[in-house]
């Protein structure tokens, strides 16, 4: 039988695929050797749930980052100072999931390529520059999504942050400790909750959307409070409008509008990290997503 790829998010839909990776081989009489390309929520849930179904199955898990476990909604406070301890962050180690669960787990290590050929994949040594060939008999892919970053002039500065991951929490929190005024270009999710906590910090915020209303997945009457909450807690708001360049000490709108500060939030939403399965040949969606049936198979 050929092998077979998943996508993994956090989801119902991960356990169907999970009980079809593992129904797919019983009876072979063989161990498995599953390899998973990516941590944190989607990749070692995905990880530890096939080693309690099948504890016979080697679990190879490869992240491009420095951790695999961490409470990735708990950086924008982080950022604020409400929560104040940065390794209440880290949900877990890899010595503890190795030791709990048999896991094999490899940080900073980044998966540059798929060989469905031959059933391999191209692992990086992200420290040493080394590479290697990892065999699998199937193949996760919980690679998440990346932020979108917008060709806007000066956005790759110094004083530009985003909130991916703990690194770019790491170097916000510090922008932050310095900084009086702070802008934060976009008004979803992160960028409200960061607006929060920076205002938490008695900063001075200032709020930049291009849409006509914050929280713009919702509907107007229901983001209409989260707009007039903004006003009541001092936060100057700019719908309508989007950063049309970056400088050091100040963020200059399409209107003309110019918004003195001491760093700048660009957290304007995320796209599918789908750059593995392109170049692999997996079927992509309109978007950029990866083409997935009821139990999570890829193209492969």
């Amino acid at each position: 039988m050929p092998p077979v790829l998943y996508l993994h998010p956090p989801s119902r839909y991960t356990r169907l695929g999970i009980g079809a990776l593992i129904h797919h081989s019983e009876g072979t009489g063989m161990s498995k050797r599953i390899l998973i390309v990516g941590g944190v929520a989607g990749g070692m849930s995905c990880a530890a749930r096939i080693k309690r179904l099948d504890t016979a199955a080697e679990v190879v898990v490869f992240e491009r980052g420095s951790h695999v476990s961490y409470a990735n909604c708990g950086m924008p406070y982080y950022v604020g100072g409400i929560i104040e301890e940065r390794q209440k962050l880290l949900v877990q180690t890899p010595e503890v999931l190795r030791g709990r669960y048999g896991l094999d787990i490899h940080v900073r290590h980044e998966v540059t390529a798929i060989l469905r050929e031959s059933r391999e994949i191209e692992v990086k040594n992200v420290d040493t520059g080394e590479t290697r060939r990892e065999a699998y008999d199937y193949l996760v892919l919980a690679t998440g999504a990346a932020p979108v970053k917008p060709p806007i002039p000066g956005a790759d500065g110094p004083n530009v942050h985003g909130l991916r991951d703990l690194e770019e929490m790491d170097r916000l929190a510090e922008a932050v400790a310095k900084a009086k005024c702070v802008c934060v270009i976009g008004a979803g999710f992160i960028g409200l909750e960061l607006v929060e906590n920076l205002r938490h910090r008695k900063l001075e915020v200032a709020l930049v959307e291009m849409q006509n209303q914050v929280m713009p997945p919702l509907d107007r009457e229901m983001a209409q409070p989260l707009l007039e909450e903004l006003k009541r807690n001092e936060v100057e708001v700019f719908l309508e409008d989007q950063a049309e360049r970056i400088e050091p000490d100040r963020v200059i709108l399409r209107s003309g509008t110019e918004i003195r500060c001491d760093a700048a939030c660009l957290v304007v939403g995320v796209k599918p990290n789908s750059d593995l399965a392109r170049a692999a040949g997996l079927a992509l969606g309109e978007r950029g997503h990866i083409r997935v049936d009821a139990q999570m198979h890829t193209s492969d």
